[in-house]
């Protein structure tokens, strides 16, 4: 029997129960012990769910306050020195994802990056060359427990060493041939002490996710791979393990774990479904195969009749016993339910597939293969009309950007000058001082913003009222921005929910879930817009609200708008035509916006990018492709204004050492990047490479509330001239200020303004 297996669920909760809770905590709201229940409760009724489904393979250790890899950290004794004398429990946890400030204490928050090429951000653990490993394993050994009691067998997720290791990073002044994958022999033990107690507490599967196996390695970590899962798989006769790999196809990298003793692989058959056949010949007769056929990134329906002809080919090589039927990946990258949609199209909707109904169409794929066609025919009759319905849609298709996309000419990418010269004309334009200040966009969202916003939605206010009261937050944000000597004025963005979502509810083609919430970081949830058809922007979007703020102030009002590659990248994309022409479609829109900004007398237009390098593919023969048109297409969005139009982008989050060729070829005129939580590593790219544009470096970490003081920004400023000439430097936060408290920001943008004009009378 082909079993019916899922890798992860979203842990927010249907109306993000766990955000609501964490905050609470955070602020005080609620004890560790409301924490504490509140979170059990949410993952029983995540299992119960997936049980009453009809899953055969339930997972556990899914769960966290604010992501997996903290997580394994926390549970291996991967402690950085700072958090030592901290209380242990939450407050070290927390002070590890967020920073901690309190009376005698004030340590920063640990590194953030992307996981892999998605937009979920994890926490880099930090090794020390002499790392001691300790286990800590209530709470994986604790949740199996919790779902035993409700009655469910589960199978516990852990992230595999190797993975771990590479995901971390040498602690700073570590000796610089120290590489933390030569911490494996010691971590090793660890890992079989946690599966013999799971063993002991009655597991019989694990699931040990190793998704570096999709990324370009050495043929020396054959030997890594090999005495990891040779020594973990001797732990117990009775626990058998599921190596787990996603987002990419596993490639030669099946020779690292081909010959060890383990008992599943699973594969991605989504991102990857060409890898099929190859490993159907290699895979040894006492491994079975785990087959990502549901997109666990994406909210399409999956196609059950493909699904199955992919499912069938690897029943006819191994045998059904032998199968599993899964998703690509965990589904962590989806929202919870379409059940509370009540607001998108009929027939839109009835294209779509949240977390829950993914689970169904496991179970569904599942019963097909297992008990034949008939005994699902609604399903798959049902399933049939949904996938023609989407393809015959009339409403996907406009003749009027078809049109557009044909009429694309080689000087729609390209700026109408050099930079040098178009620096000269941007100094005299603008006059602006060395050290130059800004933010990167947005200001803080507090809840009475939130709450107008509601309002306003709900039609309990109507256009006039929430117009003057955004009206009003902008004045604020502009007078408080002139007051402590900001350079460039951003208008704070009050009146987007959402740098995506904002500009989707102004283009064609784009619809918008009313909960579709997918974990970006620890509590914070985002909404991403479903780009169902061709693009198009019908009436500009930004040009009169910015218009309005720069009447408030002789200084310049930067334009604020998102890029199109961040636009697809952080949207649910339409899987029926390349992820190129969608992109440049969106940035034909942009475009169009950035000539009416410049048109209404705005000299500064900011367009960000965070998103470019997390769509980098995994695999390094992919990237050229990619690069290419992705940089054309930012090209196509910001290109055709006025050399003395001074163009900024923003990128966070990334390690830029292997695209600072494609960053050059941007061309933007400024670019912000996030500096704080990376101990400056990445302004080595920069300085290797030469960058020759202007750039502003983030001076603080606006994801920790902790405020940095002047000594502070003026020790990281003057780190940074080491690598950055005074002439191209910016002053910064590294990110926009949304989530942050007003008190927060007050302070801490004062102290980054009085060290810029400190910074100008030393280099005066």
């Amino acid at each position: 029997m082909a079993l019916a297996t899922n890798l992860g669920f979203p842990r927010m909760g249907a109306n993000r129960e766990l955000k609501r809770l964490v905050e609470n905590f955070w602020s005080g709201k609620v004890d560790e012990n409301a924490l504490l229940n509140g979170a059990k409760k949410l993952r029983e009724e995540h299992w119960l769910l997936q049980k009453n489904a009809g899953l055969d393979h339930i997972p556990s250790n899914d769960f966290s306050f604010y992501d997996q890899v903290v997580d394994h950290s926390y549970a291996f004794g991967v402690i950085p020195a700072r958090y030592k004398n901290l209380n242990p429990g939450l407050e070290t946890y927390f002070a590890m994802c967020r920073g901690l400030q309190k009376p005698g204490v004030d340590v920063p928050a640990c590194e953030m990056k992307k996981w892999f090429d998605t937009n979920y951000h994890y926490i880099v653990p930090e090794f020390e060359p002499n790392q001691q490993f300790s286990l800590n394993s209530a709470k994986i050994i604790d949740e199996y427990n919790e779902a035993k009691a409700v009655g469910i067998q589960t199978r516990p997720v852990i992230l595999g060493p190797v993975s771990y290791l590479l995901l971390g990073k040498p602690i700073r002044g570590a000796p610089q041939e120290f590489e933390p994958i030569q911490l494996l022999n010691r971590l090793l033990p660890l890992y079989e002490e946690l599966l013999s107690k799971l063993a002991g507490a009655g597991a019989t599967w694990i699931q040990i996710d190793e998704p570096y196996l999709v990324i370009d390695l050495p043929s020396t970590f054959k030997k890594e791979y090999a005495s990891a899962y040779s020594a973990l798989t001797k732990v117990s006769p009775q626990l058998k393990i599921l190596i787990a790999t996603y987002f990419e196809r596993i490639g030669t990298n099946l020779d690292f774990i081909i010959d060890t003793p383990i008992n599943a692989i699973h594969i991605d058959l989504v991102r990857a479904p060409g890898q099929l056949e190859s490993i159907l010949k290699r895979l040894p007769a006492t491994v079975s195969l785990s087959l990502g056929l549901i997109n666990g990134r994406n909210i399409w329906k999956t196609n059950f009749d493909a699904a199955l002809t992919e499912a069938q080919k690897a029943i006819t090589a191994l045998g059904s016993e032998r199968v599993f039927i899964a998703p690509s990946c965990s589904l962590l990258h989806t929202p919870h339910s379409i059940q509370s949609e009540k607001k998108i199209d009929p027939e839109i909707l009835d294209w779509l597939s949240f977390a829950t109904e993914k689970i169904k169409e496991i179970v569904t794929i599942s019963k097909a293969l297992n008990n034949n066609a008939q005994s699902v025919q609604i399903e798959l009759d049902a399933n049939r009309k949904s996938i023609q319905s989407r393809k015959t849609s009339t409403r996907i298709h406009s003749t009027i950007v078809q049109q557009k996309m044909k009429t694309l000419t080689p000087d729609m990418f390209k700026r109408k000058d050099p930079f040098r010269e178009r620096q000269l004309k941007q100094r005299q334009k603008l006059g602006l001082p060395s050290f130059p200040t800004t933010t990167v966009g947005s200001f803080p969202q507090t809840k009475e913003v939130r709450a107008v916003r509601a309002k306003f939605k709900k039609g309990e206010i109507d256009q006039a009222q929430y117009d003057d009261f955004i009206k009003k937050e902008i004045e604020k944000c502009v007078r408080f921005q002139e007051e402590i000597g900001i350079d460039v004025l951003v208008h704070g963005e009050f009146e987007r929910n959402d740098m995506v979502e904002y500009f989707g509810e102004n283009l064609q083609g784009y619809i918008f879930s009313g909960n579709g919430w997918v974990q970006s970081y620890g509590s914070r949830c985002i909404k991403p817009p479903i780009i169902f058809g061709d693009v198009f922007r019908p009436n500009p979007m930004t040009v009169e609200i910015v218009k309005y703020a720069q009447s408030l102030t002789s200084k310049p009002m930067k334009g604020m708008l998102t890029g199109p590659v961040t636009m697809l990248q952080w949207s649910f994309v339409r899987d029926d035509q390349p992820r190129k022409d969608t992109t440049f479609q969106l940035a034909l829109a942009i475009r169009e916006e950035v000539h009416d900004l410049e048109a209404a007398g705005i000299s500064v237009i900011q367009i960000d990018e965070p998103a470019i390098r997390e769509g980098l593919p995994l695999r390094k023969e992919d990237w050229n492709e990619y690069l290419n048109w992705a940089v054309d297409a930012f090209l196509l969005s910001s290109t055709g204004v006025d050399s003395s139009t001074q163009i900024h982008t923003h990128m966070c989050y990334s390690d830029f050492n292997d695209i600072i060729e494609s960053i050059q070829r941007m061309d933007a005129d400024v670019i912000t990047i996030e500096n704080s939580r990376s101990d400056l590593k990445l302004l080595n790219a920069f300085e290797k490479r030469e960058y020759t544009n202007e750039i502003g470096p983030g001076l603080y970490d606006i994801h920790s509330p902790r405020v940095p003081s002047k000594e502070e920004l003026k020790t990281r400023l003057q780190a940074i001239l080491k690598y950055i000439s005074k002439n191209l430097i910016w002053v910064n936060p590294d990110c926009g200020l949304k989530t942050r408290g007003w008190s927060e920001v007050e302070a801490a943008l004062k102290n980054m303004t009085d060290i810029a004009k400190e910074f100008r009378t030393i280099e005066a």
